[in-house]
């Protein structure tokens, strides 16, 4: 029997090429934190403590973030032949869960100031949401392409978008009460950003589950994949097929190749992986080839 494994030339992880905003994004968050804590001892607001604990949420996100880079961009050992690659979906799963532990939070927050709405000082109230947007509109620009790439940037991407709309939330919530006196209006804004967290979180959510389970990766037809195998020539039939994801911008690949002339296994394998890389972007590839006229012999059908 012959058997083929390519890998990819990767520089590294796709949260990797990332680092440095991460970081960048993190010192500016946890900066800010800690000045938001301050201004709201100093004004008595609520709102602005509160928004200092999501900051700090999101500062801890970030920070795992980092982490799990630092991890992932360690060598395979013979106990773990990837690597900790996968500490980057594990930070993933955990900024999501962060997440909808801090929306549960948020809404009951707006709960309680809806029964009771705390006095807010409006002006320095509004002074300071101004600049935690500010802060977080320039950590989302850092984060902004990551996040397309790497599960890992896009949690940290989600929880500086959330901690975003609780700036703008408060700036809102100031603006009406400078206006109007209408305290309610804190806990109104407070529950709208609770709700726009969830939907988006719980996408993240389910993204990491599924590349936990090593479930197929979403841009890769299965059913195309095998018929464009069995194109090849001598292939006479493909078993065994598995594509799953190992983190993000790695996906793996194996399968079983049966072919009629043992004769052809190199440039079957040759064939095999060109087309895997250059029709489908699979370059860490496993590939076993086995002879029809063996498996024939042992009783198994052909699988077409």
């Amino acid at each position: 029997m012959g058997a083929g494994h390519s890998h990819g030339g990767s520089a590294g992880t796709a949260a990797g090429r990332h680092k440095s905003r991460l970081a960048a994004a993190f010192g500016l968050t946890f900066a800010f934190m800690l000045a938001e804590v301050v201004g709201g001892l100093w004004t008595g607001s609520l709102a602005l403590l509160a928004d200092a604990a999501h900051m700090l949420t999101d500062a801890g996100g970030l920070a795992l973030a980092l982490v799990a880079i630092r991890f992932a961009e360690k060598p395979a050992t013979p106990q773990r032949t990837y690597g900790y690659v996968r500490m980057e979906i594990l930070s993933a799963l955990a900024n999501a869960v962060v997440l909808l532990l801090l929306t549960i939070y948020i809404l009951y927050e707006a709960y309680e100031r809806f029964r009771n709405p705390p006095p807010i000082l409006g002006g320095p109230m509004l002074a300071v949401a101004v600049v935690g947007l500010i802060v977080n509109l320039i950590s989302m620009r850092l984060l902004a392409g990551g996040s397309s790439e790497s599960l890992n940037v896009k949690g940290a991407y989600f929880e500086v978008l959330s901690d975003m709309l609780g700036s703008l939330g408060v700036i809102i919530a100031a603006v009406i009460v400078m206006a109007t006196g209408w305290t309610l209006a804190d806990p109104i804004v407070g529950a709208g950003i609770g709700l726009f967290i969830v939907p988006r979180t719980w996408i993240l959510l389910k993204q990491a589950v599924h590349i936990l389970m090593e479930g197929t990766p979403p841009e890769v037809d299965m059913a195309l994949l095998e018929k464009s195998l069995l194109a090849l020539p001598g292939v006479a039939a493909v078993h065994d097929l598995h594509v799953w994801t190992l983190t993000s911008g790695l996906d793996a690949m194996s399968a079983h190749i049966v072919v009629a002339d043992m004769a052809e296994t190199r440039p079957t394998l040759v064939a095999a992986n060109r087309l895997l890389a250059e029709e489908f972007g699979l370059k860490h590839t496993t590939i076993q080839i086995e002879d029809q006229a063996i498996r024939q012999a042992d009783g198994h059908e052909q699988r077409l």
